[in-house]
């Protein structure tokens, strides 16, 4: 991800200037690991499915067994108060988040005491729409729900993708292509996959080893609204080495075409370029 500036942090009750220190030491987020963020973009004055990206951070909250203390709609009027602060033209990642306080030493008791809460907005570009990125496969795979938090978009899920990528880059590599327990295709390091072959779309079906993504669930909207098949599936990584395209699904840059798996090359196709026309046509139209 690249690194912006102009930041500012929303903590008890008010809007700072800068990356604004919210967690103490003794904090169990900050020890014990339980945190909770979600992440929205702001791009030429839209903020596609911000509403969504704000409940789903209360919904991980919740799947943490934390007890979120800002509703979605005061959410929704703190973050549009932040974004009033930068020009209209600016591209701000929002990230709102969640930790855990209380707790002791290895147990967080449900619904006992408010969680800390802020708001990070972030000045960060959104890639140029050719920027392209290659897959490798990683001997990392994704957890399953019965020993991680998968239903939540939590924070201590992360190290584990960040050793996807670290040994995807060690090959020359972009990103890994990640598999399930079973070893089907679950998703990449830091994005939902799609696939394109003979015009269909296909995608892997949600197992509950991986989120399934806003952003994701709008594309399937979009291309299932203008004609095309998608199909949520089982795949495996034989089913990308015969797919014609291959593009990733994330907030941050909202579709990335893949021009490489493995080897395997791939066209920068019409489908994906589709894919995106269709997104941006519809925040505008939203």
């Amino acid at each position: 991800m690249a690194t912006g500036t102009n930041l500012r942090t929303y903590f008890d009750g008010t809007w700072h200037e800068g990356d604004v220190p919210v967690m103490r030491a003794a904090d169990h987020g900050a020890w014990l690991g339980s945190t909770v963020f979600d992440g929205a973009r702001y791009v030429n004055g839209l903020a596609p499915d911000l509403d969504r990206h704000l409940a789903r951070v209360n919904r991980s909250a919740e799947a943490l067994m934390l007890r979120p203390a800002v509703s979605t709609e005061d959410m929704l009027d703190i973050v549009r108060e932040g974004l009033s602060l930068y020009p209209k033209d600016t591209a701000v990642y929002i990230r709102p988040m969640y930790w855990g306080i209380d707790g002791g030493y290895m147990g967080i008791v449900p619904g006992e005491g408010d969680a800390g809460f802020a708001i990070s907005l972030e000045e960060i570009p959104m890639a140029a729409p050719d920027a392209s990125t290659t897959l490798t496969t990683t001997r990392f795979r994704r957890p399953v729900l019965e020993d991680s938090v998968c239903n939540a978009k939590a924070g201590c899920l992360y190290p584990n993708n960040a050793r996807m990528l670290a040994e995807a880059r060690s090959k020359g590599y972009g990103n890994a292509l990640v598999a399930d327990a079973l070893g089907n295709v679950a998703e990449t390091a830091s994005a939902n996959v799609f696939m394109v072959r003979d015009g269909e779309v296909l995608t892997p079906v949600p197992n509950g080893t991986f989120l399934s993504g806003i952003t994701r669930a709008r594309h399937i909207a979009n291309l299932r609204a203008d004609g095309v098949t998608v199909h949520e599936s089982v795949l495996s990584f034989d089913d990308f080495r015969d797919a014609d395209e291959v593009f990733l699904s994330g907030n941050m840059n909202k579709v990335t075409p893949v021009t490489e798996f493995d080897g395997t090359m791939y066209q920068h196709g019409p489908v994906t370029r589709r894919v995106r026309d269709l997104y941006w046509d519809w925040a505008h139209s939203a």
